[in-house]
């Protein structure tokens, strides 16, 4: 087959990706999407640093027929907001060839602009759109969603070459103005892309691809402080050991992510210094609170205020919800689990550290090795498929949750993680973070079989229990290390 037709059969079955670390289920979607045959409203949201932008562009390359981009409302404090976005909108019209000689006046005529250009493309191939942070673009009293409705139910959803791809970090106004919308736009959206962090594996695969030498332990504790934000990895700096691209990035004065906490909420939240009083409060206790406690000790309302900020904290991926085992669906907590903010709240929010060492002078300090623990258990509840994978139970139905006691005498008793089977099994899970194989002693065991006992003895539980270890690198044998029914390691995390 010649070569030209080689390529033209590349990318009718499939778009060729050339930079786009993992990502592959995304990609596969938007690929179906492209040649759906039909017009498409796609929605790719996700907490801000993410990659979505990255996601579109790369994958796309130049077939994009129209890209435009909101203005950040945070750099045009103070301007005139809407007059500023319309500008904006016009020169990106422009680009793309528009035969227009005035910026328009109202959204209105903005998108009559957008249709004329569109028009004189032609029908006879997929024209592929881009409108990347649209909720920045929807400012106060602008009439931008009833804009953006007539444009899509009045002309964009009858073409059936025409692809749209909406993105925003704002996930709250993603959710209620387009995927969950009961005006004008209720149910338009053909798909949404929730693009999350990346997972321990497509850090590596990142990592590799930028030539950064780092061994699996060294990036389980990096995914600990950034997480699996792929614009926070692209600081590391090949050549430096993890401590000091750490030393560099938060403990020097000038540090990149040292700066990044209030922008960042800032760029997401209307009202961020509510968002920031939940997260502290959150980030106080590991377990996380209940809706409750957050209203009662923040001072938000408990009815919808509160609603709006931990729904739009989760759809964020900021916080997680959850329910103990056995515990009432009411009963739920809320716990922080974004790991870069963990870190922050932890290590620089309030604190007097000046040493611009710090990180790599404290490597053993029994802060940083109790830190290391509680991390380390938030990095397995991320990865929980890949644990259930190790276990050989990938495609059986499993409820996953941590277990409290509430008995007094049980001194609040708690499971990490229990993994409640359909094949009647629950996984009884215990986490380590350990330098070495893990090492089981007789108080150590004693312990596991008082939780065994209460667990039992509180819940009823009928179905046989397996404790399960989850490590970093094994376990040792010993007269005591045969009670453990199974062990999972990092490289099963990756």
């Amino acid at each position: 087959m010649p070569q030209i037709d080689i390529l033209l059969y590349l990318w009718q079955n499939k778009l060729v990706m050339t930079n786009i670390i993992g990502r592959k289920k995304e990609q596969e979607e938007l690929n179906r999407l492209y040649h759906s045959g039909k017009a498409e409203f796609v929605v790719v949201y996700g907490r801000r640093r993410v990659g979505k932008t990255f996601l579109i562009r790369e994958f796309f390359d130049s077939k994009l027929d129209f890209h435009h981009t909101g203005l950040s409302p945070l750099e045009l404090e103070g301007s005139k907001l809407q007059e500023k976005q319309l500008q904006s909108f016009y020169f990106s019209l422009k680009r793309f060839g528009a035969d227009v000689d005035r910026q328009p006046t109202d959204w209105l005529e903005a998108f009559e602009m957008l249709i004329t250009l569109l028009e004189k493309k032609g029908k006879n191939k997929r024209l592929v759109l881009f409108i990347d942070e649209m909720p920045w673009m929807d400012t106060p009293r602008s009439g931008f969603i009833t804009a953006f409705e007539h444009f899509w139910n009045g002309w964009a959803a009858g073409q059936s070459h025409l692809m749209l791809i909406v993105c925003g970090s704002a996930t709250s106004w993603i959710s209620d103005k387009l995927i969950q919308n009961k005006g004008g736009l209720y149910g338009r959206t053909t798909y949404e892309i929730h693009l999350s962090p990346f997972t321990l594996g497509e850090c590596e695969e990142y990592f590799k691809h930028e030539h950064i030498v780092m061994d699996r332990y060294d990036l389980l504790q990096c995914y600990m402080i950034i997480g699996g934000i792929p614009y926070y990895l692209s600081y590391m700096q090949k050549g430096c050991s993890l401590a000091q691209n750490i030393d560099r990035l938060f403990f020097q004065k000038d540090g990149k992510l040292r700066q990044e906490f209030h922008r960042l909420y800032a760029s997401l939240f209307s009202d961020p210094e509510t968002y920031i009083k939940v997260i502290k409060f959150l980030g106080q206790k590991r377990e996380g609170y209940t809706r409750a406690e957050i209203a009662q000790h923040t001072g938000v309302p408990y009815g919808g205020g509160l609603t709006k900020i931990l729904k739009s904290l989760e759809v964020s991926d900021f916080i997680t919800s959850y329910i103990y085992y056995g515990h009432s669906s009411r009963d739920v907590h809320y716990k922080l689990t974004d790991f870069y903010t963990l870190f922050y709240l932890r290590f620089i929010d309030r604190k007097d550290i000046t040493n611009p060492r710090f990180w790599q002078d404290n490597q053993l300090s029994p802060s940083l090795n109790a830190w290391r623990g509680f991390s380390f258990e938030e990095v397995c509840f991320v990865h929980q498929d890949k644990i259930k994978q190790a276990l050989g139970i990938a495609s059986v139905h499993t409820e996953i949750s941590p277990w409290r006691s509430s008995s007094e005498a049980a001194e609040q008793t708690q499971i990490d993680m229990l993994i409640d089977r359909a094949d009647r099994i629950v996984n009884v899970c215990e986490m380590k973070f350990t330098t070495s194989d893990f090492v089981i002693d007789r108080k150590c065991d004693a312990e596991l079989r008082r939780k065994l006992d209460i667990f039992a003895s509180e819940t009823r539980c009928r179905k046989p229990l397996h404790p399960t270890l989850v490590t970093t690198y094994g376990l040792t044998q010993n007269e005591y290390s045969g009670r453990i029914q199974r062990v999972v390691t990092m490289d099963d995390l990756f």
